[in-house]
């Protein structure tokens, strides 16, 4: 009797710890979003989109083996392009959706060259532009998105995930001044607390990354974020390897189930 019951023991703890595995291969998943999805600032890098299988979207499929996979952000997306491109194209019987989305819409990329090339006080001048827009226009946009995810995929499970704070601060040797460092810090803080709040009263889970980024700034003794990079240009202020699969591959799995 004591083998059969080591035996049943044995047989009911091999299906408990098999049971992730198995759910997992029933879920359809579907990665939108823009760069910060698509890869940029990892290795492998391709096509327009500038997609690599090393950033964390096709690391969770890599290891949790779903059913489907479409891996549809793209480099440079905003909240239009994700209504009129991306979701279009996804599967309406999609059970998981992850995204990062904002961004580009809230003048990243202009924000940071203003702040590499002018004053401080010029870069904290852009910083609150982008503020005023993420206060002021950005809410309509996410809350559009959000329900064109919603309308494609009604049962899906949504993942919506934030940025990290891009610059540490403490370091006194960077690229940029510590007045710049904590400006574009203060917009990214910004643009975080405005998609948390839109995306959960769109019913979506909310993922932040700054906690898996602490520490990792641009400019710490381990960075996981890119600094300026004259080849490619574009990875510049995006994730490295290191933060796609550290920083936003366990924020992703810790919020998909």
């Amino acid at each position: 009797m004591r083998i059969v019951s080591v035996l049943v023991t044995s047989s009911v703890l091999s299906l408990v710890l098999a049971a992730p595995a198995q759910a997992a291969s029933s879920i359809d998943y579907v990665a939108l979003g823009d760069s910060y999805s698509s890869g940029v600032g990892a290795s492998g890098q391709s096509g327009s989109c500038l997609r690599s299988n090393n950033s964390y979207a096709p690391k969770w499929a890599a290891a949790n083996s779903p059913a489907s996979f479409q891996f549809l952000a793209c480099s440079g997306a905003t909240t239009d392009d994700v209504r009129n491109s991306q979701i279009p194209a996804m599967n309406g019987g999609a059970d998981l959706v992850s995204i990062t989305i904002g961004g580009n819409d809230a003048g990243f990329a202009p924000t940071v060259v203003t702040c590499l090339t002018s004053s401080d006080s010029a870069c904290a001048a852009k910083v609150e532009q982008g503020k005023a827009y993420v206060a002021n226009t950005l809410p309509a946009r996410l809350d559009a998105t959000y329900a064109a995810i919603r309308a494609k995929a009604p049962a899906a499970r949504v993942v919506v995930l934030g940025y990290p704070l891009i610059f540490d601060t403490s370091s006194a040797l960077c690229e940029m001044s510590t007045a710049k460092r904590r400006s574009i810090n203060d917009g990214a803080r910004v643009l975080d607390e405005m998609v948390k709040q839109r995306a959960e009263a769109a019913g979506f889970v909310w993922s932040d990354v700054r906690d898996e980024f602490t520490g990792h700034g641009v400019c710490s003794s381990r960075a996981w974020i890119n600094g300026l990079t004259i080849i490619p240009p574009q990875n510049s202020y995006h994730p490295n390897g290191s933060g796609y699969t550290s920083g936003y591959l366990p924020a992703l799995s810790g919020s998909a189930a």
